[in-house]
């Protein structure tokens, strides 16, 4: 069969006849694309102490979850199905303390020259910092809180450029 019988015209996980598929991206133009996700998890002041302090007994947890999120984005197309493998040409995790709500903002970057975006890669790497945040410090508080989690800014590609509406104040705590 052609590329035509199994690929809606439509950018849809769907083929012509119902079926899940990867989007097919072959037509769409080469553009620089960029995407920032943010998740934010919430903890124990113990626990948020240990983090911020650089006293946890596993080490460096920041530094860890930055690593963690790198490798995450670069590895979305294998845990996210009908994802593309991309090319990621930059990767960036920042980590924010804020101590009055003894959390961590998580902001996660990425960028390539392609034909599709990066939103995935960059919610993947937010979400991977949150998780390896959270099973380096369970044993000091197993009740933390991951979220919310979510794109804020995309960048290229057919639509061009999108921002969220900033966050309410009530969901940061």
């Amino acid at each position: 069969m052609s590329d035509a019988q199994h690929q809606s015209p439509h950018l849809t996980h769907l083929n012509q006849r119902g079926e899940a598929s990867m989007v097919d991206v072959t037509a769409k133009d080469v553009t620089d694309r960029g995407a920032l996700a943010e998740s934010r998890i919430s903890m124990s002041a113990e626990a948020f102490a240990l983090l911020s302090e650089g006293a946890h007994k596993k080490g460096d947890v920041l530094a860890v979850a930055r690593i963690a999120g790198i490798q995450a984005a670069k590895k979305t197309a294998d845990l996210i199905p009908l994802c593309h493998p991309l090319m990621l040409t930059k990767v960036a995790l920042d980590f924010e303390l804020q101590p009055d709500s003894h959390s961590v903002h998580i902001s996660a970057f990425c960028r390539l020259a392609g034909r599709t975006g990066v939103e995935m890669e960059a919610l993947t790497a937010a979400s991977v910092a949150a998780l390896t945040i959270y099973d380096m410090c369970k044993a000091v508080d197993p009740a933390m809180v991951i979220g919310p989690t979510r794109l804020v800014e995309k960048s290229g590609g057919k639509r061009g450029h999108w921002q969220a509406a900033p966050a309410q104040a009530g969901a940061e705590k």
